[in-house]
């Protein structure tokens, strides 16, 4: 398995936090982003702390979103999408992003007294991802890692055997790369679900499993079946 500087744009979410500590936990280095670097160290040492004694683990650091580019073979972007349109194009109009895989995780999604739903993105023809890559072009975006449940993510299992990471992007090593990354949370590849046009479907669809979480009280995740030796 390849090993990567991962640069998490938002580390210091749940969601980014728990990304951020099940790439160190196999091997991979990480840099966790804020917006203010004071922010992100606390939460970079804390994610250190949970990895002490495992073997093998990448060093986790933490730093401003920007300062966190630097040198990052991979960039995860896990941030709320209130204002993922702004802070992506900022990030892109320095370059940083060029020529970088860039993985959205971002998940538009709306609440209200019936629950929780998927926002409609571009009148239904767009999504966080494609967003993403349309502010950085120079950057070859994947969507993937929308369904692990932050809890499960944090949790004391070595590896996420019950759960498949579905990933989508248009551009063939990108892709490779994220499907290689999933190894991180399942043991196993990421499944290539298709072009990055599909996010408009992944996405959303974190809203149901919201919803089946909350009616049997669990943290449910995605399986794919039908393969023989996946």
């Amino acid at each position: 398995m390849s090993s990567y500087r991962i640069a998490v744009i938002g580390g210091t979410g749940p969601q980014g936090k728990g990304l951020g500590y099940r790439f160190a936990r196999h091997g991979h280095t990480v840099v966790l982003g804020s917006r203010a670097a004071e922010k992100a160290v606390p939460v970079a040492t804390e994610v250190t702390e949970r990895l002490a004694g495992v073997d093998g683990a990448g060093e986790v650091t933490g730093a401003s979103n920007s300062d966190a580019l630097a040198g990052a073979d991979v960039v995860l972007l896990a941030v709320p999408y209130d204002g993922h349109d702004e802070l992506v194009a900022s990030l892109a109009e320095s370059g940083a992003l060029d020529g970088k895989v860039v993985v959205s995780c971002v998940n538009p999604l709306a609440f209200d007294k019936q629950g929780p739903s998927g926002q409609v993105v571009d009148a239904g023809e767009g999504s966080a991802a494609e967003s993403a890559q349309r502010l950085a072009p120079g950057a070859h975006v994947v969507g993937a890692f929308h369904h692990v449940s932050a809890v499960t993510l944090w949790g004391d299992r070595d590896l996420i055997e019950d759960e498949d990471v579905l990933v989508v992007g248009d551009d063939k090593d990108a892709k490779a790369v994220v499907i290689e990354l999933a190894r991180s949370l399942s043991g196993r590849d990421g499944i290539d679900a298709g072009r990055l046009r599909l996010a408009r479907q992944l996405e959303p669809l974190t809203a149901v499993l919201i919803s089946i979480n909350k009616k049997y009280k669990i943290h449910s995740g995605i399986r794919i079946t039908g393969f023989d030796a996946h």
